[in-house]
């Protein structure tokens, strides 16, 4: 009888540790394969083109698509007004608006909740690809949005999460 509890046991130790290396190597494939990103930006933003090489930084492929008026792509993928800045991605069925750090992204990519998307509105000082040499970064709130509302989906200050 001692036997057949030890066997369960070590089987199930076993088992809990397969588990648990699945998991762990299955969260580094996806992190080692984020999905491309398309980028619409104007070519006179160079905000915009600090952005793209902060989100290349983090590992995401990038396309970028240059045009003089973006404003015609936001209104067709959903983008509020109150919501808009400078420049706007396509990746994973999201649209990613602004200045929003790669880790949102990634944390967006890996919880897929339902919504159109993640916004920084406006350019806020700090933000990734709005650093300004010897001022301090400012607090900013990324906005989760859907059709019809948008609230907060994390708040951060320069590319730390507050």
């Amino acid at each position: 009888m001692q036997d057949g509890i030890s066997t369960n046991r070590r089987g199930l130790i076993i088992g809990a540790t397969h588990a648990f290396t699945a998991l762990a190597l299955a969260g580094t494939a996806v992190a080692e394969t984020l999905p491309k990103m398309i980028v619409t930006r104007d070519p006179n933003c160079g905000c915009c083109g600090n952005w793209v090489e902060h989100i290349k930084a983090a590992g995401f492929p990038v396309d970028v698509v240059q045009v003089n008026d973006v404003m015609p792509l936001k209104a067709r993928l959903g983008v509020p007004e109150a919501l808009m800045s400078c420049h706007t991605a396509e990746i994973g069925g999201y649209v990613i608006e602004g200045h929003v750090p790669a880790e949102a992204v990634k944390r967006l990519l890996i919880e897929r909740p339902k919504a159109i998307g993640l916004a920084v509105p406006g350019m806020p000082v700090g933000s990734p690809g709005m650093e300004v040499p010897g001022q301090a970064p400012q607090s900013y709130e990324i906005a989760i949005f859907s059709a019809d509302k948008h609230h907060m989906f994390a708040r951060y200050r320069g590319l730390q999460q507050i």
